[in-house]
């Protein structure tokens, strides 16, 4: 039978570490053409109010990720997000294993934005803002400390309570307003699925880190046009251009994506405000996939 590993088998053996390190060298597979991955399949069901997508890549291994989004869940007290990673053997196209998509979605999205704030953000950076209270609010606690040693820690969100019990867990101070939280920040994280703009250009200092990994479709946005007049780095410009309401809907210019910085193809300028923009490609689900397996003995 083929194995299943659940949530619970793979936070056991996932380390974060490796996994942001993974995530570097998937920007860097991606970016060289050392992965193997079309644009992803998204089937949107409006009667039932959400969206499945069909995420498949080719690294050491062949890993296709099918991933629900329905927004409602969340007033039916379930996540957003389902997924499972199905495995296969490159070389056969034998299935080695089924993986819960969800965690691995959460964990690497997190990792991802750890990692670019690894190589974006200012070495000194100081004060991180957590903009959200769910999983992926948690998940940006649990990696972004990893890459900085952070002094200060804030949240916003818009249920302002829930802000307060998120803060409260994880030792940060909850803010009411978004500005004030944002205002004097060194790194800021997004998390929402905000359709309006919830972070301004104006507040943000000279020389922040803006990650961006809300979901907020093509008509969506967490941030405004003066933040996205600074410099933008994607993972992917093809899904970032097709899948991105921040840049759709603000028109900006994509300088980069960050495996071409990585793999030294193209440059940035850490000392300017940067704003890395993450929808989630597949190959970052393929190498976090495999790095479990290995984990598992699989």
């Amino acid at each position: 039978m083929l194995p299943y590993y659940d949530r619970d088998q793979i936070a056991s053996v996932l380390d974060i570490d490796a996994l942001i390190d993974a995530m570097e060298k998937a920007l860097i597979a991606f970016s060289t053409g050392a992965s193997l991955q079309p644009v992803r399949m998204r089937v949107i069901d409006e009667e039932a109010g959400g969206d499945m997508c069909l995420m498949p890549a080719v690294t050491d291994v062949f890993a296709v990720k099918l991933v629900g989004n329905y927004p409602g869940n969340h007033d039916r007290g379930l996540p957003s997000h389902n997924a499972v990673v199905v495995v296969f053997d490159r070389w056969t196209g034998l299935p080695k294993a089924v993986l819960d998509g969800t965690y691995i979605t959460q964990m690497r999205t997190s990792a991802v934005s750890a990692m670019a704030a690894r190589r974006l953000a200012a070495p000194d950076a100081k004060v991180l803002t957590i903009i959200g209270n769910g999983i992926q609010a948690r998940g940006h606690f649990e990696t972004m400390r990893r890459v900085r040693d952070f002094d200060e820690v804030r949240v916003w969100a818009r249920d302002v309570a829930k802000a307060q019990a998120f803060a409260a867990e994880i030792g940060a101070t909850a803010y009411t307003r978004a500005e004030d939280a944002v205002r004097g920040a060194d790194v800021v994280a997004t998390t929402t699925s905000a359709r309006e703009p919830v972070v301004k250009g104006e507040w943000l200092k000279p020389g922040a880190h803006v990650s961006a990994v809300g979901w907020n479709g093509l008509d969506g946005r967490e941030l405004d046009d003066a933040v996205m007049k600074n410099l933008v780095l994607v993972e992917s410009r093809d899904a970032a251009s097709q899948e991105s309401g921040n840049i759709l809907l603000s028109g900006a210019t994509i300088h980069a994506e960050l495996g071409e910085v990585l793999a030294g193809t193209a440059e940035v300028d850490v000392t300017k405000t940067t704003v890395f923009i993450s929808v989630g490609i597949a190959t970052e689900d393929a190498f976090a996939a495999s790095l479990v397996l290995s984990a598992l003995g699989g």
